[in-house]
């Protein structure tokens, strides 16, 4: 007989977005996302991280101070680099986030052609680039599907 308790794609698809979320060197937010074709094929993985070529230990990863002396202006977002990373077209695909994306990955979103987001957390709502972002989203007609956590990556790394 086969096994019936087996994680759901959703399920499957999320904890690889949290594995790969794992690679961030950013102390205070680790996001992962994972891009997935309509058969369920895997077409491309990112997580948030420097641009290819700067060091990690010459940037900042501060949330506070001058715009120059914090992460934000430095730091690609999971959603990008998964994009960035794809090896073929990602038009019709669905990305998996761990976090809702921002108005600036939205708009990478939308260009690229991803039709649906499902997302995990989505603690910044209330912000005014999270409000841009789902408004984009939506105009753009890309589905939007949170799901609840479920399943936990936990790696005993030392």
């Amino acid at each position: 007989m086969k096994r019936t308790n087996v994680i759901s794609w959703d399920e499957y698809f999320m904890g690889m977005a949290h594995l790969s979320a794992l690679r961030s060197k950013d102390p205070s937010t680790q996001v992962g996302a994972v891009i997935v074709s309509p058969t369920n094929k895997v077409v491309s993985i990112g997580y948030n991280g420097l641009p290819k070529g700067c060091s990690d230990d010459e940037y900042p990863w501060d949330r506070e101070g001058g715009i120059l002396d914090t992460k934000y202006v430095y730091v690609v977002h999971a959603e990008l680099n998964a994009i960035l990373n794809a090896q073929m077209p990602v038009t019709g695909c669905r990305i998996y986030v761990s976090l809702f994306p921002c108005n600036e990955c939205a708009k990478a979103i939308i260009q690229s052609g991803i039709q649906e987001i499902v997302y995990e957390d989505d603690k910044y709502a209330d912000t005014d680039h999270v409000k841009a972002s789902k408004r984009m989203l939506n105009s753009a007609g890309v589905a939007l599907r949170q799901t609840p956590k479920r399943v936990s990556v936990v790696l005993n790394v030392q």
